[in-house]
């Protein structure tokens, strides 16, 4: 059984959302559950469109698949929307460049599996708050590879810049994580909207207060737009339970 509350926020600077989550405690083909956040990109409704379309895309293939692995469920899904998004732009000049990120997990006894292409992010939140996923960002590889540290990487001016998203090349490289949990945990998944605001004891600090989790989803949307809502906000907070 699981406990979940998803929201998503335009912020307080931009003119449209291009965030989409999406969420099902049933049963979405062979896997147990599912939850994705994408975060657009692209000029006009080329971004709303993208993220969208893809995780529309992913579900479909989802409910399709013959495959019993959550790995490759996720990874052909991941895949497909990456192809359809790339034959989509390339039919309509309006959507020309069009990309999205794509956080994706699914939930299966006491474990996690988690798909990852850009800077979305998913979290587990406890005593301690981990980042599971790793950002496919250019700051981020500065950060790997020892030119920037952490603090200096938050303000940097080319932070919001990705090296891999879907829709971006004809291949789309995934990344995937499994988690073991424990009771107690927290996870969160959301939009750089959310951590581009926040530091990450800010929101540990929030999901460690009492209250239901669509309480704490609120109010890690509050605190961001009280930093600046800089961009979209988006959160999906998920409760494993006994």
């Amino acid at each position: 059984m699981l406990k979940t509350f998803s929201v998503t926020d335009i912020g307080r600077k931009r003119k449209q959302n291009q965030d989409y989550v999406f969420t099902s405690q049933r049963a979405i083909g062979n896997l147990p559950n599912l939850f994705i956040v994408a975060d657009g990109m692209g000029g006009h409704k080329a971004g709303e469109y993208a993220s969208k379309y893809t995780v529309e895309t992913i579900c479909n293939c989802i409910e399709r698949s013959f495959e019993k692995s959550p790995t490759l469920i996720l990874q052909k899904a991941i895949e497909l929307a990456n192809t359809h998004i790339r034959q989509k732009a390339s039919e309509d000049i309006s959507l020309e460049g069009m990309g999205t990120t794509v956080v994706a997990a699914t939930c299966l006894g006491k474990y996690l599996q988690v798909a990852n292409v850009g800077d979305s992010r998913l979290y587990i939140v406890n005593e301690e708050i981990r980042q599971i996923t790793r950002d496919h960002s250019k700051v981020e590889e500065l950060v790997r590879v020892g030119v920037l540290d952490r603090e200096a990487a938050r303000n940097h001016p080319e932070k919001n810049i990705i090296t891999r998203a879907v829709g971006a090349n004809d291949a789309v490289e995934v990344d995937f994580f499994t988690v073991e949990l424990t009771p107690g945990d927290i996870v969160l998944m959301c939009s750089d909207g959310l951590t581009n605001m926040l530091e990450d004891e800010e929101i540990r600090d929030i999901l460690k207060c009492p209250g239901e989790l669509e309480e704490k989803a609120q109010k890690l949307i509050e605190a961001a737009n009280s930093h600046g809502g800089k961009d979209n906000i988006s959160v999906i907070l998920i409760e494993p339970l006994a």
